[in-house]
């Protein structure tokens, strides 16, 4: 695979090794679990459990526990400790991964080897391939929007950071970009620098520069693309006198990433007339991207999940840009390629790489109540199935097995079977499991929070208004307790709009257990938190001091107790506040 990486691949040739990897996925399953138990036999966590050589499925699964990162956390804390002994894996763990964070936080840690590397490669590989099949690009330059995070030392001596942040770094990675014809435009200096703010703005510069040469705009997640294109509506004059002068703006202070930008920065005055004009006719900023990009043939990065509220501004911006979404992974590794990159966002779909890792599904029919504790009770009805023995249009959870240590490790997603791609299945990401508001005998998922949220900000559209970001809480302080919206607000709303859209927000909860549990005053009234403006841009700078990077960052859309600092910046960021009337 390696070898591959270093030349110009052929997409033809790419669709067709996954052809025939997914004609027979069970096979090929069989022997990624056994290459995985070859490599990790002897390591204590897999001798513990009296695993003893073996390497078929069914012993694996019977000497094999479920876990998730909890039970994992003693093994991986030694491993970052320095512990150079077969812990996890045959071959010691030198880098370390950390989560966002966003979903319980703080970051967790995760190993990260070669084999990861690889498998990320594969993916990129794989999409693009079907990506190019349907809107081919010639040799040109990507705009990405992409931001390493400071990698640091353990107290082992391991390299330690976040997950793009160890992709980005690899050579592979690199050599994976120029073969796809897609180098990102901005110089390495810009993606390592160490103040994203000013990254950001050199993105910006380094795309507009290479203006006729962008033909794709991309980050790992939407958020990403819509703060900086929110941005560039902020400094797009400042962006237009450093090009028509050729001397980058004072607000760059960083020195590498001063001299890597002088040396791209050359007085333009008619480049910058052209910006200017554009942007001056733009009415409300529709249809940015593709005026500064003509050539930008599609906007590309993770639009699914807690990305779908960003969906109607990236489409704003991208006018009649097509939207792709990218594919479906997580810091513990990744799952599957979107092979079927026409359908929107809304409906993607990721086709499972079979030769990854060991895939199992846990099926959810019949489990509201295990979902709701983030306790999967294991019935002989929702005992795991393997890839292949999934069916379409249930719904499971994923457990996943890998090259860098992590054995039927529960990845904590949903995901809905829409069909298959020859003999692997085609997964659609529903939501988080543990992403709950509950209070009584309530289950509203993360997919439920946003279509609430989506039903009620139509009432601000119609005074040209837009909710910026959003998130909830569960406030169990009242008696009883209910849910908290924290919305923050592009404009000045009117107290009788907010009001309304309150009692929207309640009404759009239609969960059974929910609506009975208002009624009867077991759930007391919704309540809508309006906070200030830059809000969330703290949620996001506090993540970014602890170590995230801005292009793996995710807004948490249920603040728990375990959370208090983000609690915290919200509560003291409140401006207005609104009790719903809906349920009086």
């Amino acid at each position: 695979m390696l070898e591959k990486m270093n030349k110009k691949f052929d997409p033809a040739e790419i669709i067709e090794e996954f052809e025939i990897l997914t004609k027979d996925a069970e096979r090929v399953q069989i022997e990624t679990l056994q290459k995985i138990l070859e490599e990790n036999g002897r390591t204590e966590y897999l001798e513990k459990w009296g695993l003893n050589g073996r390497t078929d499925p069914g012993s694996f699964k019977a000497c094999i526990p479920l876990v998730t990162h909890k039970d994992l956390e003693p093994y991986i804390q030694r491993i970052v400790a320095g512990d150079a002994s077969p812990i996890l894996t045959g071959r010691r763990i030198t880098t370390i991964s950390l989560s966002s964070g966003t979903t319980q936080g703080k970051p967790k840690f995760v190993p990260f080897n070669d084999e990861l590397v690889d498998s990320t490669m594969q993916i990129y590989k794989t999409s693009f391939a079907f990506r190019n099949r349907e809107f081919p690009i010639a040799n040109g330059k990507a705009l990405q929007f992409i931001y390493s995070s400071k990698q640091f030392k353990t107290e082992g001596g391991l390299a330690a950071g976040t997950a793009t942040t160890n992709v980005y770094r690899s050579l592979q990675f690199k050599n994976t970009m120029k073969a796809m014809q897609t180098p990102c435009c901005s110089p390495d200096e810009v993606i390592f620098g160490p103040d994203f703010q000013q990254s950001l703005y050199c993105h910006l510069l380094s795309g507009l520069i290479y203006w006729d040469e962008i033909h794709v705009v991309s980050s790992t997640f939407a958020h990403s693309i819509v703060y900086a294109f929110r941005t560039f509506e902020q400094v797009w004059e400042e962006l237009c006198t450093d090009i028509r002068k050729g001397v980058l703006t004072s607000r760059i202070t960083v020195p590498s990433i001063r001299t890597a930008m002088s040396k791209l920065l050359k007085p333009n005055p008619e480049l910058a007339d052209t910006i200017y004009k554009k942007c001056s006719r733009l009415s409300n900023w529709y249809g940015l991207i593709p005026e500064l990009f003509p050539n930008a043939k599609y906007i590309y990065g993770i639009m699914t999940g807690s990305m779908e509220p960003y969906l109607k501004k990236l489409r704003h911006y991208s006018g009649e840009l097509p939207l792709l979404s990218a594919d479906y992974g997580s810091s513990e590794g990744w799952i599957g390629a979107n092979v079927n990159p026409k359908l929107p966002p809304e409906w993607a779909t990721y086709a499972v790489l079979p030769n990854i890792g060991y895939f199992e599904f846990i099926p959810l029919r019949d489990n509201v109540e295990a979902q709701k504790h983030d306790e999967i009770e294991l019935s002989m009805e929702n005992k795991p199935v393997g890839l292949t023995e999934v069916k379409v249009g249930e719904e499971y959870e994923i457990i996943v097995t890998n090259f860098a240590g992590l054995y039927r490790y529960r990845l904590g997603d949903v995901v809905k079977v829409t069909g298959f791609h020859n003999s692997t299945p085609e997964l659609k990401f529903v939501c988080r499991s543990n992403l709950l508001l509950t209070i009584n005998i309530d289950k509203n998922t993360e997919k439920d929070l946003q279509l609430a949220v989506a039903v009620a900000a139509k009432l601000l559209a119609e005074e040209k208004l837009e909710v910026v970001d959003f998130t909830s809480h569960v406030d169990l302080s009242t008696d009883p307790g209910h849910y908290v919206i924290f919305w923050e607000v592009s404009g000045e709303a009117s107290e009788e709009l907010l009001e309304e859209c309150c009692n929207c927000l309640d009404r759009s909860f239609v969960d059974a257990g929910y609506v009975s549990s208002r009624k009867v005053k077991a759930i007391g009234a919704l309540e809508l938190r309006v906070v200030q403006r830059g809000t969330f841009q703290k949620i996001l700078d506090h993540y970014v001091g602890m170590g995230a990077a801005v292009s793996q960052f995710k807004t948490p859309r249920c603040v728990g107790p375990n959370n208090s600092s983000v609690l915290q910046i919200l509560c003291s960021n409140v401006v207005r506040s609104y009790f719903s009337t809906a349920f009086c």
